[in-house]
């Protein structure tokens, strides 16, 4: 009975978030527009990652297990 009502409890308080557009606080504006950009950067521009904070893969991942080559140079540890 107890997790129900801590369940329920999270659920409620995850849907009261707000839900209008984010605006400059009392007496700021927003940062100045770019000098060749062509209209002024809006909130959700703002708030948009930059393609450098997730780039995409380089490389192209195994799509299945291969047996790997014998390496020469993967000797035992000597004493």
């Amino acid at each position: 009975m107890r997790t129900i009502a801590a369940t329920a409890a999270l659920l409620l308080l995850c849907a009261c978030g707000a839900r209008e557009d984010l605006r400059p606080a009392a007496g700021q504006s927003l940062p100045p527009q770019p000098a060749h950009a062509a209209q002024p950067q809006t909130t959700a521009d703002l708030l948009a990652l930059p393609p450098i904070a997730r780039p995409e893969r380089v490389d192209e991942p195994l799509s299945r297990s291969e047996e790997r080559e014998d390496d020469r140079f993967d000797l035992p540890p000597t004493r």
